[in-house]
């Protein structure tokens, strides 16, 4: 027999303020964590300069993945916590944790001033904010479905679905303003710690607000009960029944949902950035634009899954994204670097070497000596962030880039005097600069060419695919699992998506371009993801709408 829940109400003053609390918090945790993917380049250069400028962004991509990569471990040690004493004192500390890790980053001395302890110490900060991560988000979610009527879930649970952007306008917002108030110099010396130093007052707020609020209905009636699981790591994990739900949801919905959140937010501004060559400032200001445009369709989003059902939006969203982002990036580069565009498509660089001479071009320590002349030549492109086809020349031959009509032979370092190399190499930048030059491949963006409103639009339209699949998500994921170990089990594969196959996004696909040549090359990885969450989650994920959350079994 079918439960008999209550029509939908207007929300209560108490349900707007657990929303209101908790989502101001989120915003905030968001804001610390975002602080450092926004600000990677800079980074790059004061905590990872003893490497050369390309190891040293990808470095500290890496370090910023670092935070992602302990993010299931966060949701398996705080929700635990979280399933067995209550919802509201877990997500407490969860942000005290955050919050102190940001904090001492803003007033961390640089690799100049204590050598290589500095990089080893921002890696430690990034694991604890991770930690801290994995537990807030699955507490905050939780909290709010439990608090929410019947047929209002979506709703109520999509204002925490808007914190993660929200933070990262945050982010964006102060960065942005601390940068236009100092300069770029000034800004790139030291001004880069006050987003970092100022969190401590948002940490405060966030601290005050929450121990104002009550434990969740749901836990508490569970707890009154003696129903609160004893070991609820081993329910979630050590029974097929519920492992398989845990799996079925990260393959089948946050795998997805994390790649198209991830290119639509973050590969997007560092692509404009890395190989669109738009100014950081002008960057910032075009992804925050489009984050405030499509920030309300979260809430219309999981609204409508209220509706129609979580599953078909999430899966619309996802197979969108693998469809339409080959030719939306193609565009993006047109709209944002039309000069880039026309000389790829006049003029194309190909580099042609024997197979065997060619390493892989991801060098993070820093530590190897590229000396063949088939990885020279690919180094002085990715240094220019050209895009290169690759063809095959006779074994034992040197490499040699071909810029339209132009070719230019490239050389063996190895065995050579250092004197030697250096002007070898010096000679040869030359040539590549110049006839690159020639052919109007452009060394920056033009600002005065750069098609405002279509870069609007198409960001848009990638944020428009992340409310798609982010919106309805942290309500069905809560519905999938019984409360006793609803914290713990949701937890897990959200953060394993979003902080593995979402948070490595960044990092594998510039290690992907660098690798290939082609900048496009990296929306391979989120495009195969999405595709699979869409098969999978098509034929194996059930609709949860109506699912009973009080329900614990």
């Amino acid at each position: 027999m079918a439960t008999v829940h209550p029509a939908p109400r207007p929300m209560s003053p108490e349900e707007r303020k657990v929303i209101f609390a908790s989502s101001l918090g989120t915003v905030f945790e968001w804001y610390d964590f975002y602080l450092y993917g926004s600000l990677a380049a800079i980074i790059a250069k004061q905590f990872f300069s003893g490497l050369d400028a390309g190891s040293a962004f990808i470095f500290a991509l890496l370090a910023f993945a670092a935070g992602f990569i302990v993010r299931p471990f966060g949701a398996i040690f705080f929700g635990r916590l979280g399933d067995m004493i209550g919802r509201k004192y877990t997500f407490l500390v969860t942000i005290l944790i955050m919050g102190l890790s940001t904090f001492i980053v803003g007033i961390l001395p640089t690799y100049a001033s204590i050598g290589v302890a500095a990089p080893v110490i921002l890696i430690i900060l990034r694991l604890l904010q991770g930690l801290a991560l994995g537990g807030e988000y699955g507490g905050a979610a939780t909290y709010v479905a439990e608090h929410a009527p019947h047929g209002k879930r979506g709703a109520y649970t999509a204002w925490i679905q808007t914190t993660a952007t929200l933070g990262l306008f945050l982010s964006l917002m102060v960065i942005l303003g601390t940068r236009t108030a100092l300069g770029e110099e000034a800004f790139g010396d030291w001004g880069w710690r006050i987003p970092f130093i100022v969190s401590i007052l948002l940490l405060a707020i966030s601290v005050w607000i929450r121990l104002s609020m009550n434990e969740s209905p749901a836990f508490q009636k569970m707890k009154a009960e003696g129903k609160t699981s004893k070991a609820p790591l081993t329910e979630s994990f050590g029974q097929w029944k519920n492992l398989k739900i845990v799996i079925l949801a990260l393959v089948g919905l946050t795998a997805g949902q994390a790649v198209v959140w991830y290119s639509g937010q973050f590969y997007a501004l560092f692509f404009l950035t890395q190989a669109l060559k738009v100014d950081g400032a002008t960057a910032n200001i075009f992804v925050a634009v489009s984050l405030l445009i499509g920030t309300p369709f979260f809430i219309v989003f999981g609204s409508l899954s209220d509706k129609i059902g979580r599953k078909p939006i999430i899966l619309a969203g996802c197979l969108l994204a693998a469809l339409t982002y080959f030719p939306v990036f193609g565009a993006l580069t047109k709209a944002a670097n039309p000069a880039l565009a026309e000389a790829q498509a006049k003029n194309q660089v190909i580099v042609t070497a024997d197979p065997k001479e060619c390493s892989f071009q991801f060098n993070p320590t820093g530590t190897s000596k590229f000396t063949s002349s088939c990885d020279i030549a690919k180094q002085v492109l990715a240094g220019a962030s050209v895009s290169y086809e690759n063809a095959t020349s006779a074994a034992g031959t040197p490499a040699s880039i071909k810029i339209g009509e132009t070719v230019i032979s490239s050389y063996t370092s190895k065995g050579l005097p250092a004197d030697e190399a250096k002007k070898k190499d010096g000679e040869f930048k030359k040539a590549v600069a110049d006839a690159l030059k020639a052919a109007g491949y452009p060394t920056k963006a033009d600002p005065a060419r750069i098609d405002k409103v279509m870069v609007t639009v198409i960001l848009t339209y990638l944020v428009l695919l992340v409310t798609m699949v982010y919106g309805p998500i942290a309500a069905m994921l809560v519905e999938m699992f019984p409360t006793r170990i609803r914290y713990t089990s949701m937890s897990l594969p959200y953060h394993i998506g979003n902080g593995w196959f979402g948070g490595l996004l960044p990092t594998t696909a510039f290690a992907i371009v660098a690798q290939t040549g082609n900048m496009y090359n990296g929306l391979w990885y989120p495009i195969i993801i999405a595709g699979a969450t869409v098969v999978i989650g098509g034929l194996f994920i059930k609709e949860t709408k109506d699912v009973d959350i009080y329900a614990n079994d």
